[in-house]
């Protein structure tokens, strides 16, 4: 790689770019690299391109390179872009009919790892993800715990057909079975009910009044029905809240996402509602809740 032409070119950009506080990973450097790895015909998530060498670009190339950053610039997302985004250690498949998974989604999972993995019964531990999106909880779980089972949902087509396009490259293909639907809809039969000892969700949780002031990178580019949560940003988790009980196990847990500044109000109400015996909040390095953990 000519460090010149690689310095002159992450000059400009930095000089343009201002970082996403949702993608902490995106510095103009690790932007620059992955698509400089793009142009070059390698896609790679800004985490990867980090720890990859860059090979030197042909004329072709390096003009596919500056079209690129010109793009980017203009507000495309860069794992829209790439087609590529870590997540847990694992480099998942991106396209624009799915949210990108966020670093701080991480908290989530790390919380769903950590309880499914001390379930003893390594048969038993099975796991609905409800909305599921890329696919890249459910497959995190069936990659990063032993004998997972995990059944996925989404209303999107284009979210199932992306989950599991991630489920197949990611290796889960026996183990994570994505299908479309309406939160619980694909599920509701006696088979299904009282059985998973984890259901786990990202729900859409912005307030429909907020989503005119949300970054034009997000409101713009990602699917609005994965983060818009109707009024107050609680349409989808009432149904959550309210229907997840048929499904737990006994001892089981509902594991869900909220936005920031919205997770102690929805603590007390679910701690007064009476459902949930078991009420708790994740709190991210900030101090704020950004998940919660629930069990009847």
């Amino acid at each position: 790689m000519p460090q010149a032409s690689f310095d002159a070119r992450l000059a400009a950009l930095a000089a343009q770019l201002a970082p996403a506080p949702d993608k902490p990973e995106e510095t103009p450097e690790s932007t620059l690299r992955a698509l400089w790895l793009l142009a070059a015909g390698k896609p790679a998530s800004a985490a990867l391109a980090m720890e990859t060498d860059l090979p030197a670009l042909d004329d072709g190339a390096a003009g596919r390179l500056d079209d690129l950053v010109a793009v980017r610039l203009g507000g495309t997302p860069l794992a829209y872009l790439s087609g590529r985004q870590r997540f847990m250690g694992l480099e998942f498949l991106v396209e624009p009919g799915a949210l990108i998974p966020r670093v701080e989604t991480e908290l989530l999972a790390n919380a769903a790892l950590a309880f499914l993995r001390a379930v003893a019964d390594p048969d038993g531990r099975r796991c609905l993800d409800i909305g599921t999106g890329s696919g890249n909880l459910a497959v995190t779980m069936a990659a990063l715990c032993p004998g997972a089972r995990v059944l996925a949902s989404d209303v999107s087509e284009d979210a199932a057909r992306i989950a599991r396009a991630n489920v197949a490259s990611l290796g889960v293909s026996d183990r994570v079975s994505v299908t479309v639907g309406d939160l619980f809809g694909p599920f509701e039969s006696e088979e299904h009910f009282g059985r998973y000892p984890l259901v786990l969700c990202n729900p859409p949780y912005v307030s429909s009044t907020q989503v005119s002031q949300m970054p034009a990178e997000i409101s713009g580019f990602e699917p609005a029905a994965a983060f818009d949560g109707g009024f107050g940003g609680m349409g989808v988790l009432r149904r959550l809240l309210r229907d997840t009980p048929r499904f737990l196990a006994p001892g089981g847990r509902l594991m869900f996402e909220v936005g920031a500044g919205q997770g102690e109000a929805l603590l007390k109400s679910m701690a007064a509602g009476g459902t949930y015996r078991i009420v708790e909040g994740l709190q991210d390095e900030r101090g704020i809740v950004r998940a919660i953990v629930a069990g009847c």
